[in-house]
């Protein structure tokens, strides 16, 4: 096993479904143009509620490492 090099960013994902949904928007969009993405840590959710009271959007910030190539 050779020694790696990794690197964090944070981004945050939105859906009116799930908070998994959110989480795996952020993920699919991230994946189109970084590479080798290995892990991700939930650091904050939150969400909008409409005017009766029910969950209208969920946002989850992630922090999301990944392999530098080299």
């Amino acid at each position: 096993m050779s020694d790696h090099v990794y690197k964090k960013i944070e981004l945050t994902g939105s859906s009116t479904k799930s908070i998994e949904d959110a989480v795996q928007q952020a993920l699919s969009k991230a994946s189109k143009t970084l590479h080798n993405l290995r892990w991700f840590e939930v650091v904050e959710t939150r969400g909008e509620v409409d005017e009766k009271g029910q969950i209208k959007h969920w946002q989850v910030s992630l922090k999301v490492g990944f392999r530098i190539d080299g």
